[in-house]
């Protein structure tokens, strides 16, 4: 593992770029402990959005959702420890004091977290579960990334039923309104509006702690909640009412695996002094605050959160928990592109345009297509379930899901990276997930009122990813059987005429001949004097140093092989990454220099290979929709020639 210190060798000024972007830009400051301010309240800016904004509707729902709790004294204390413990041992024992410590060479996630563990697997059948885990994972995460905009700019605007009652049936449209605008600005990135990030998400947590401190100071009997025992006196006096509770509990919790998630782009150190010093006191203040309310005036489980307010701050309330969630909303938007593009570069999605929206931040990106699938989902969720205690039964399913598989993966981790005694790991491991299993479980009845939309996304998207996944390698089989060996294709084409300048094919194997040179040779009987067969791997880690980007090895009669290593994280740039081959006295000056790729095109055909027919068609379909290598591996267009091949799956 990397110290925590050199993880803080960000560069400062980016530290608005958004929650999922890939950090790739990480020099040393001169000084970490200077740096270390600015990457903390980056860190509150888009980290802890989503957990922040969560005091909007977690206590609400818990008494006046679908399974409301009586507002009683011992109910309210209980459900406050219960509160309180589910954040402490979920987020800050499982994800802020032990996952941190289980990073991808600095970077956090599922993908990554699956990356790490299949490096390490000791047997192909694990390192099959592994990847299917982690795959699901990412699967949930897309679902949630659906639900996640909808419920907390929702749960803010519905304020406006607190502050003018008769506006009531304005919270749906403004609140497609401002997704609308969210969504339309992604492709400008968010460069300018981060720089509001931190500041903005800074007063809403003083604002969280100082309502909260308001109340507690006028009712501080409250304080008792710190105790567990009113948490195990309620769950064990109400083992039904506590099981159903759960359910609506974990919505306190959600956005803690976000911590894990974004790790990279700050590291683990300011994300814990952010926790720790700011983040976790707000939070639990404002929860106590609320249960403070609640103890003296049962009726404001209307909105406890807005009923803590004095009424002259009724409309600053609303603007400023308004902006926070549209900045929660950012952060998963922008935690979407960057699964999105993991993804693509992991084999589990086809190429898709990835658009760099700023010239110095490449962590800066913006997916069109994610994009705009992501907002058609969530203006669908706005309209469709009304209000944000309709979807917070959508809400709990996908994260505890999420949640449930880091600690499977967690456990791995243990035993086969950190070398951990298997009764220990056993320990640890299983004890969490005996409470991920819990609330798990208790949102799992909450399927029929909503939580089946994550679920059936999820699978969606698992179904989308494992079927790309497997399509790819058989369609890797299928070139591999069509091949020729390279050194007899050198043999047979010696008295072949050889014209002036260099041809770069780009080939998706690392054996045999390109199906485009083939076709080439065919057609045009020519070969240039320079033959590079380039191949683009994606390693198993974030980011490959330059010093490793490439491998070159000269075989015979002016031809030689190309091996291109990027990170997950990383974007491929196939001209950049040819100048590194001035190390092995090979240069490629891009006006004499023609790329040859293959254009695939698949037809599919009655085969259990993809498990099923319409796989195989939905295979077909997504690689006809791919983006082209040409734009994908930013090839000038002027310097490449596309050539046709139909493959069979």
């Amino acid at each position: 593992m990397v110290p925590d210190d050199r993880r803080c060798g960000h560069v400062v000024r980016g530290w608005w770029r958004g929650a999922g972007l890939d950090g790739a830009t990480k020099v040393q400051v001169m000084d970490s402990k200077r740096a270390m301010p600015s990457l903390t309240i980056g860190a509150i800016g888009v980290v802890f959005g989503d957990i922040g904004t969560s005091p909007l509707y977690a206590l609400r729902e818990i008494f006046n959702g679908h399974h409301p709790i009586p507002v009683t004294p011992g109910n309210i204390l209980g459900i406050l420890s219960l509160v309180l413990w589910a954040i402490m041992v979920l987020v800050t024992l499982k994800y802020v004091l032990i996952l941190m410590r289980a990073d991808n060479r600095g970077e956090g996630g599922s993908l990554a977290l699956l990356s790490l563990v299949v490096t390490h697997a000791r047997s192909a059948r694990l390192a099959w579960v592994v990847s299917m885990l982690g795959i699901f994972a990412a699967a949930l995460f897309f679902g949630d990334s659906m639900i996640t905009p909808a419920i907390s700019v929702l749960s803010a605007v519905e304020g406006i039923g607190i502050v003018a009652p008769g506006l009531e049936a304005w919270v749906v449209p403004v609140t497609v309104l401002i997704l609308t605008v969210l969504f339309a600005i992604q492709r400008r990135g968010t460069g300018v509006v981060g720089l509001f990030f931190g500041p903005v998400m800074v007063v809403w947590f003083a604002v969280l702690g100082a309502l909260g401190m308001v109340e507690i100071v006028r009712y501080p009997e409250i304080l008792a909640a710190l105790s567990p025992l009113h948490a195990v006196a309620f769950v064990v006096d109400h083992p039904a009412l506590a099981f159903l509770a759960l359910g609506a509990v974990v919505l306190a919790v959600t956005g803690g695996e976000a911590l894990y998630t974004d790790m990279g782009h700050f590291g683990p150190a300011p994300i814990r002094l952010g926790w720790f010093g700011f983040v976790l006191p707000a939070l639990v203040v404002n929860y106590f605050g609320q249960g403070a309310l609640l103890l003296h005036e049962p009726a404001a489980i209307e909105s406890p959160f807005y009923h803590l307010g004095p009424s002259w701050a009724m409309i600053p309330l609303l603007v400023l928990a308004t902006l926070a969630t549209v900045i929660a909303s950012q952060a998963v938007i922008s935690g979407a592109f960057s699964v999105a593009r993991q993804a693509v570069q992991m084999g589990l999605l086809p190429r898709m345009l990835i658009v760099h929206t700023s010239g110095h931040e490449q962590g800066q990106i913006y997916v069109p297509f994610t994009n705009w699938t992501l907002y058609l989902a969530v203006v669908a969720l706005v309209v469709g379930f009304q209000n944000s205690s309709n979807l917070a039964a959508a809400y709990g399913i996908a994260v505890t899901g999420t949640m449930l598989i880091d600690t499977v993966l967690l456990g791995f981790v243990m035993v086969l990276i950190w070398r951990w005694r298997p009764l220990l790991a056993g320990l640890c491991a299983g004890t969490l997930l005996l409470v991920d299993l819990a609330f798990f479980s208790a949102n799992a009845i909450k399927i029929p009122q909503g939580g089946w939309f994550p679920i059936a996304m999820a699978l969606v998207s698992f179904t989308v990813l494992t079927t790309w996944r497997q399509g790819r390698r058989l369609v890797q089989q299928e070139i591999a059987a069509q091949g020729l060996p390279l050194n007899a294709f050198i043999d047979m084409v010696g008295e072949v005429h050889r014209v002036q300048g260099t041809a770069v094919f780009m080939t998706s194997t690392k054996d045999g001949v390109p199906a485009a040179l083939l076709h080439n040779l065919k057609h045009n009987q020519v070969l240039h004097e320079r033959v590079a067969l380039v191949t683009v791997e994606t390693a198993d880690t974030p980011h490959v140093s330059e010093l490793d980007r490439i491998y070159l090895h000269r075989i015979r009669n002016g031809f030689m092989r190309v091996i291109v290593r990027y990170g997950f994280m990383e974007d491929p740039d196939i001209p950049s990454a040819l100048k590194h081959c001035s190390r092995f006295g090979e240069s490629f000056e891009m006006m004499e220099t023609t790329f040859f790729v293959s254009r695939e095109t698949v037809i599919p055909r009655l085969s259990r290979r993809l498990f099923s027919d319409w796989r195989a068609r939905l295979f077909a379909f997504m690689s006809k929709n791919a983006t082209s290598a040409t734009d994908f591996f930013r090839i000038p267009n002027n310097r490449v020639v596309e050539l046709g091949t139909q493959l069979v799956i």
